[in-house]
């Protein structure tokens, strides 16, 4: 069962978020993945060292001649560092895929620390691109950052999502991975009203780099399958849960996921 999916965002030299990781999710799920790269970073598992945008107009140039030719199903946006960026692929989104669903992780800060959006970028990622989505998924410190809101505990969640749905997205998920706790919940908000909420154990480890981008991708896979959103969000919340159980322990910081852990051993 194949969907094409375009990923629009960074690469991240250490593979364990980004691009890298996006691919690697898509094809574990038996997707078709395809790629509009924003920008390149100097990256591993301790911190992002340097970022170097891709030209506006060459992102752009990416997106159109693969959607021209290919065609996706579902387009995942990440990364996007520059508000001249947001402005072209939001342009590119409305003349070549104004009926393609897109899932947008609103990437702010990299695992390690590492700041991935200029701060004169909020302001367009909240005027153009959020309304652009079918799903947003931010985790904690990205949604109070963009609600300009504090959220204390799990009680606060609706009112943290119901900010966000305000912005225009049709659906945000809510990513509660940053709280406290041996659980996990994570809150699903369609056209302003709770449609789920999840809830995991959590599992106590450091390598837990690029899960947001991983379940991003596994989540616009599920979209492009034909999956429904809360059918693409339970899927995809199974299998980065799994891919943190079994990550391989790599770099001295936070380490990669086992992204690979559905491909039979050969």
């Amino acid at each position: 069962m194949k969907g094409r999916v375009l990923i629009v965002a960074g690469s991240d030299s250490g593979g364990g978020a980004g691009i890298q990781a996006d691919i690697k999710a898509v094809t574990a799920l038996d997707g078709f993945a395809m790629t509009a790269i924003t920008a390149l970073t100097a990256q591993n598992t301790q911190g992002v060292f340097g970022i170097h945008d891709a030209p506006a107009s060459f992102v752009a140039e990416q997106m159109q001649v693969v959607l021209s030719d290919i065609g996706a199903d579902c387009i995942k946006i990440g990364m996007l560092h520059s508000p001249d960026i947001i402005e072209a692929v939001c342009d590119t989104l409305a003349q070549e895929a104004p009926e393609v669903p897109v899932v947008v992780d609103p990437v702010m800060v990299a695992k390690g620390g590492g700041s991935l959006l200029a701060d004169e970028a909020m302001a367009a990622l909240k005027s153009l691109m959020i309304p652009r989505a079918t799903v947003l998924t931010p985790n904690l410190p990205e949604a109070e950052a963009l609600a300009g809101m504090k959220s204390i505990g799990e009680e606060d969640a609706e009112e943290l999502a119901q900010a966000l749905s305000a912005m225009g997205p049709q659906a945000v998920l809510l990513k509660g991975g940053h709280r406290d706790g041996s659980e996990v919940m994570d809150l699903l908000m369609e056209r302003g009203n709770v449609t789920d909420i999840y809830r995991s154990p959590r599992i106590d480890t450091a390598h837990t780099h690029g899960t947001g981008c991983t379940l991003a991708s596994a989540i616009a896979t599920g979209i492009a399958q034909g999956l429904s959103l809360r059918e693409a969000v339970a899927r995809g919340r199974n299998y980065v849960q799994e891919a943190i159980r079994t990550a391989p322990g790599y770099g001295q910081g936070h380490g990669p996921l086992n992204l690979a852990h559905t491909v039979n051993e050969f």
